[in-house]
């Protein structure tokens, strides 16, 4: 989103009618340099293109001297926007600071004042590790206090404590933490917590709703650089979370994943002119290649979020909006056979910058191969072991993106049919091992178990968006998602080929495939997200 070091994404903000992106920010370079990052700020009407309107915080005071860290926004009564912020003071030591919009009436949100009261949260004594950092939005209990959450290593133990306040100002601690995980587990990142509609319904709330019927998620980062959550109830009186699936414990890294790939650090925020949850996430580098190119890190495409009919899971999709960048559509014939071991290009479109949907019929399981029990949960380590190129029984099937030539360099998102126990599960991945002829770049695969009943639905959907580098996809509806950063030498503009393949022992139907090319969004004077 720009053309320094940017990082994690802040809880962005909707206020008079304009989007308000912050994110960590490098000025002086494309690396973490000294550390002492700023905030960037971006605004944007319809959440896809995007100006710069200048840093809204920068380390210019004691308490924030080393970096203005993660943090989040919120909107306060009387529509006065404010920031919680960490900040590393002129001792090295996280604190939580607090800045206030200046002039709420200004729609770009130019300029912010930190009050001289700072830091609003110093850190606590028993607090090991200096680890005390990322406070989330703000939310108002039915007592009317404001309530923020922060991580901290307590103890050698990863928690999540909560603060209240009258007047956003003077903050006090709660006895107890809001999670606590298992000592193994002694760093927490990049909180979020934030209340769901009814299950399946997807429309969003705001963060302060609360009652009997409101459940909520609680997503937590772990130092893996891995997005996990909970979907749980709050109770906004005792400050308590009582997860849904006690059964998956207290480390984070046991619950269920945002995304199977390559995405971190994410922070939702609702909109309130759609009426809906949005996620936006960091997608950092693999290459090392940022001083060269001027730049690193980048974010995902925006995603509305809600809950799924089971109440358990989120089910996760590119927000309507980035359909209007869809210019020229072209298709396979309508249902298409992939015989085995064969490919069909999808000619036509710059798909270097693409959307992809496809829907996959799989008409016989009788070959799908028996699943090794020792890869019930690793499903990343079976998709590194039996990549796209290794042939199987029912699968693998699905889009070769960003390929060039006689497939020299190619990124495939595919899946695979395995039989375990009676039935049969369904693999996703996304293997990167030939997705570049450079060397030094890191070229994982990754891989998630659908959650999926293929022998009755007899059909998998998949969604792929292509961004130059990189590649979201998008399975059964959004209930699987996952993320990928790719950096193809040859791969590029017009070089770039698509391909739906089937390397599978029988063959597979595309009951539908369309793929738009997308125009490039106008960001911060330049393209790209």
């Amino acid at each position: 989103m720009d053309r320094r070091k940017q990082n994690r994404s802040q809880r962005p903000l909707y206020h008079n009618g304009m989007y308000h992106f912050f994110y960590q920010y490098n000025p002086h370079g494309a690396t973490w340099g000294d550390g002492t990052l700023s905030w960037g700020h971006s605004v944007s009407g319809d959440l896809v293109n995007w100006a710069d309107v200048g840093n809204a915080l920068d380390p210019t005071s004691p308490f924030d001297a080393n970096g203005c860290w993660s943090g989040s926004a919120t909107v306060l009564p009387g529509g006065r926007p404010a920031i919680l912020y960490t900040g590393i003071d002129a001792n090295r030591v996280q604190v939580q600071n607090v800045a206030f919009a200046k002039n709420p009436a200004d729609p770009l949100l130019r300029e912010w004042e930190k009050p001289d009261c700072n830091p609003v949260m110093p850190m606590p004594a028993d607090v090991t590790g200096n680890n005390f950092r990322d406070p989330t939005e703000a939310w108002r209990g039915r007592d009317g206090l404001w309530r923020v959450g922060v991580v901290a290593e307590v103890g050698g133990v990863g928690s999540l404590l909560v603060y209240r306040s009258a007047d956003f100002l003077r903050w006090e601690r709660n006895a107890a933490p809001l999670h606590a995980s298992s000592r193994d587990v002694p760093v927490l990142e990049c909180p979020d917590l934030f209340p769901m509609a009814p299950p399946g319904a997807a429309e969003g709330l705001d963060v302060s709703a609360s009652g009997a019927g409101v459940l909520h998620v609680l997503k937590l980062t772990d130092f893996a650089k891995e997005d996990h959550y909970m979907v749980g109830r709050y109770d906004d009186e005792a400050d308590t979370f009582v997860p849904a699936e006690p059964e998956r414990g207290d480390d984070p890294g046991n619950w269920r994943r945002l995304d199977h790939g390559h995405l971190y650090a994410s922070k939702s925020f609702y909109d309130a002119r759609n009426k809906r949850r949005v996620l936006w996430a960091w997608v950092d580098e693999n290459d090392g290649g940022g001083v060269a190119r001027g730049w690193a890190g980048i974010q995902a495409f925006p995603r509305a979020i809600w809950l799924d009919a089971d109440g358990k899971r989120l089910v996760q999709w590119p927000i309507e909006e980035i359909e209007t960048l869809r210019r020229k559509r072209v298709g396979l014939q309508w249902a298409t056979e992939v015989e085995a071991g064969g490919r069909k290009e999808v000619a036509g479109i710059v798909s270097s910058q693409a959307d992809v949907q496809a829907v996959f019929e799989i008409p016989n399981l009788e070959e799908a191969e028996t699943l090794d029990p020792k890869w019930l949960q690793d499903p990343k380590g079976l998709s590194a072991e039996m990549g796209a190129s290794a042939h199987g029984g029912v699968g693998p099937f699905g889009l070769l993106v960003l390929a060039f030539g006689d497939l020299e360099e190619y990124t495939a998102v595919f899946f695979r049919v395995f039989k375990h126990d009676g039935k049969y599960k369904v693999l996703m991945c996304t293997d990167l091992t030939r997705s570049s002829r450079k060397e030094g770049i890191n070229k994982p695969s990754y891989g998630a178990f659908l959650d999926v009943d293929v022998e009755k639905e007899r059909s998998i959907s998949l969604r792929t968006l292509i961004d130059h580098t990189v590649v979201e996809s998008f399975a059964d509806g959004g209930r699987t998602c996952m993320t990928a950063r790719v950096y193809p030498e040859h791969a590029e503009a017009e070089g770039s080929r698509l391909y739906a393949f089937n390397y599978g022992a029988g063959a597979v139907k595309v009951s539908k495939l369309e793929a738009w090319e997308l125009a490039t969004a106008a960001v911060n004077g330049g393209g790209h997200m």
